[in-house]
């Protein structure tokens, strides 16, 4: 319960199953007749009244929606040798060889907008540090990104709103594509998993700056920290953009200063006290939260200038840092990480077409009839890999 002096009082319930205090509106209720001039009066505010999601809801049938777009561009009959799932027409997949996801051609996501350096800087098509984040490599990634969009998002509209948590996942999907184009300048990125790294930065920083509101502080934040470590993890595996995944998340920290700050319980009772009773004096926000409020702004525009400068320039940020690609990929004896953009040199005899793969020397000789550069890309991809 939090209280204030000379008999005015804001009930506060603690919802069970959550770590946070959650005041509730109800109606005071009437005194009783017999009461008297000091009797305590109890007094239930909406400050902090949850909203209705529907952001996120849209977020995820856009995604969605611009996935069924994309594998509609793709057409892999027309473009392909071969199928998955052909008895979904010009929505089937691209062989397993070519994209595991069960998905599109890369030829497909660079027409629908995914980041490619290149035409970002060469270009002059900055919109794909934006159009990136809403396409996916395939149904896996849809569906696992999709999934923790929902679970994580929901929440955070619920306690936060509309309009604070777009922004936090628009700006954050921006800065994940940002730094990605600095590192990974060989090959294309999609995904929506910078937004997503956004939302989770911007919960430990929720945490961090509403400290005093939370009942179990310390389990919450241990178990925060051991979700994202876990997910950054995943990151280094290859054909993970796990600059993105940072990206993103630093973005998202620092916006969660910014957007996800709540006022102290000592000005919800000035707010909600009967009129004409005196004011406590108490701030809107503690000293520490206005400080890492300034400081996150100030360093988030000094970040995306400096980084926005640095994309333009034509800047590969991997020449100023020998070790910085491991944050991406961690090369074992399972895997490799080299990221060289795939290419294959090719031989025609009437109808037969040889390619060699100029990443690993392999060859083959296929039958065609006429193809088109997108088939002609689409087996050297699977020859390749």
């Amino acid at each position: 319960m939090a209280t204030v002096e000379d008999g005015i009082q804001i009930r506060v319930h603690s919802r069970t199953g959550s770590n946070m205090i959650h005041p509730v509106s109800v109606e005071s209720p009437e005194p009783a007749p017999a009461a008297s001039a000091n009797a305590v009066v109890y007094r239930e505010v909406k400050h902090f009244k949850k909203q209705f999601p529907w952001l996120i809801p849209l977020f995820i049938v856009a995604n969605t929606l611009m996935f069924v777009i994309t594998m509609y561009v793709n057409n892999c009959p027309k473009n392909s040798l071969s199928c998955v799932a052909g008895f979904l027409g010009r929505f089937s997949f691209q062989p397993f060889k070519e994209n595991p996801l069960l998905g599109p051609s890369s030829s497909a996501l660079e027409k629908m907008g995914a980041l490619q350096v290149n035409k970002v800087v060469h270009g002059h098509e900055g919109w794909r540090l934006i159009t990136c984040m809403w396409l996916h490599g395939g149904v896996f990634h849809l569906l696992a990104n999709m999934l923790s969009l929902l679970v994580i998002g929901i929440r955070l509209e619920q306690e936060f709103g509309c309009v604070r948590v777009g922004l936090l996942y628009l700006i954050s999907g921006f800065g994940g594509s940002l730094l990605s184009a600095l590192f990974i300048q060989s090959n294309i990125s999609v995904g929506a998993s910078g937004a997503l790294f956004g939302l989770l930065g911007g919960m430990l920083s929720e945490l961090i700056t509403n400290w005093s509101i939370y009942a179990n502080k310390v389990a919450a934040l241990v178990t925060l920290v051991i979700i994202i470590a876990i997910n950054l993890a995943v990151g280094i595996l290859p054909h993970v953009d796990n600059f993105a995944h940072i990206g993103g998340f630093l973005s998202g920290f620092l916006l969660g200063f910014v957007f996800l700050i709540r006022p102290q319980f000592g000005w919800v009772n000035q707010r909600y006290a009967p009129a004409g009773y005196p004011s406590m004096g108490t701030p809107k926000f503690k000293m520490y939260q206005c400080v890492l409020w300034l400081l996150s702004l100030v360093l988030l525009i000094v970040g995306f200038t400096v980084g926005l400068v640095l994309l333009l320039q034509g800047v590969d940020l991997n020449d100023n840092c020998s070790w910085c690609h491991y944050l991406s990929c961690v090369p074992t004896s399972k895997w490799s990480c080299n990221t060289s953009p795939i290419s294959c040199q090719a031989e025609q005899a009437g109808n037969q077409y040889t390619l060699m793969c100029s990443n690993n020397g392999k060859n083959q000789t296929y039958s065609l009839t006429n193809p088109t550069a997108t088939e002609i890309q689409g087996l050297c991809t699977q020859l390749c890999r």
